[in-house]
């Protein structure tokens, strides 16, 4: 039988979390490239904003958008002023991984949880005091790599050629490839990087050719993938080109054309939900945003947009706990809220199933990732 004080105390206790949710508000500001190089990443996670939970229980989310127009400075900016100005509870964003990397230490200093859909992991690795506030709503570079990797086993490669970005994205696409790669017993013998703002790669495509590897990794993103694969193609390569998960988006088939055609790619289910077994826990949400991106904007959505989507349905399950320990608008909630999405266990999303953990901020497993081949415009599910 309980006595009367902790009766009393539970009673408090209760009412204490019941005030913490009743008529709260969280603020969560939400950045993406709309504009500027990086917009075909940006626009369909800009149109995605709009599919975002505005009501999470008793708890109203307003969504305070920016555009950072592509640009690595303005983002920062944008970000300090929505904590500073706004007191945002959380971050979605920004699109692009040099964004993301020089805005980590920025929502560190304000201990304010960031969801970034970014494509590289080094936005969460190697993590660190400051990336433990950052949590990626992509599959990590080693989790799509291992992919490529045992196909290209399976294949018989030995040797292999990389080119990628000079930025974070193809640096750390190298450091996961190249470990993976020895590991497997593949060389690599050639390796050759380009600027996302290059026209041509023809003297790095020359000295990929005359190292005559078996394979060749592009690590670049959409068009900026497509112009290291048609340069590859037009001077007579005749090697596997493999593709990151960069190259899911229309735009790598759009200016790619028939030359990009046979390339191989590990990434989302997404670009091939209808080969994809309906046993599979993802695809029925996947189908449920595409569904819902499609109903307003007559289009089915680029991948990207699903890592904004994602982003929402990991604070739609960490924004109730979070509110149980503190209330939304102080120090106390946005740590809460960091510990709650760690926490996150077994949430089937549009492209995989988040199991967060303190070493790893991704949470995918192989669950995130299938292994697909591009024919006739199409992309295909493997079959070799």
């Amino acid at each position: 039988m309980k006595t009367p004080h902790i009766t009393l105390a539970l009673a408090l206790a209760a009412m204490g979390a019941a005030a913490n949710t009743a008529f709260a508000q969280v603020k969560v500001g939400v950045v993406y490239a709309a504009t500027g190089p990086g917009a075909f990443v940006g626009i369909p996670q800009k149109n995605t904003a709009a599919l975002l939970p505005r009501k999470i229980g008793d708890i109203t989310v307003e969504y305070i958008e920016r555009d950072d127009a592509s640009d690595p400075t303005q983002s920062v900016q944008i970000v300090k002023r929505l904590i500073s100005e706004h007191k945002i509870d959380a971050l979605v964003g920004p699109s692009l991984t040099p964004n993301g990397v020089a805005n980590v230490p920025v929502v560190a200093e304000a201990a304010t949880p960031a969801l970034m859909p970014s494509g590289s992991a080094a936005v969460v690795l190697p993590m660190d005091d400051k990336k433990r506030w950052v949590f990626k709503t992509t599959q990590n570079d080693d989790i799509i790599c291992g992919a490529i990797i045992d196909h290209m086993v399976k294949q018989g490669i030995k040797t292999l050629g990389f080119i990628g970005y000079n930025d974070p994205y193809g640096e750390n696409w190298f450091r996961v490839f190249s470990a993976q790669a020895e590991k497997a017993g593949m060389k690599i013998v050639a390796n050759e990087r380009y600027s996302r703002a290059d026209s041509s790669v023809t003297g790095q495509v020359l000295k990929l050719v005359a190292a005559k590897p078996d394979a060749v990794l592009v690590a670049g993103v959409a068009a900026g993938a497509a112009l290291p694969h048609g340069a590859l193609t037009d001077a007579g390569y005749k090697g596997r080109i493999y593709q990151t998960h960069g190259a899911a988006t229309p735009d790598f088939l759009k200016i790619g054309g028939k030359k990009v055609d046979g390339a191989y790619m590990a990434a989302s289910l997404m670009l091939v939900l209808d080969q994809i077994p309906d046993s599979n826990p993802s695809k029925r949400v996947a189908q449920g945003y595409m569904g819902a991106y499609e109903r307003i904007y007559g289009n089915k959505p680029a991948t990207f947009g699903a890592n904004v989507f994602d982003a929402g349905m990991l604070l739609q399950r960490a924004i109730p706990e979070a509110a149980r320990k503190a209330k939304p608008g102080t120090p106390e909630f946005r740590a809460a809220l960091r510990d709650a999405l760690e926490s996150t266990k077994e949430l089937v999303a549009t492209q995989g199933v988040y199991n967060m953990t303190p070493q790893d901020h991704s949470g995918f497993d192989q669950r995130g990732r299938v292994m697909m081949t591009l024919k006739d415009g199409v992309w295909r599910l493997t079959q070799d």
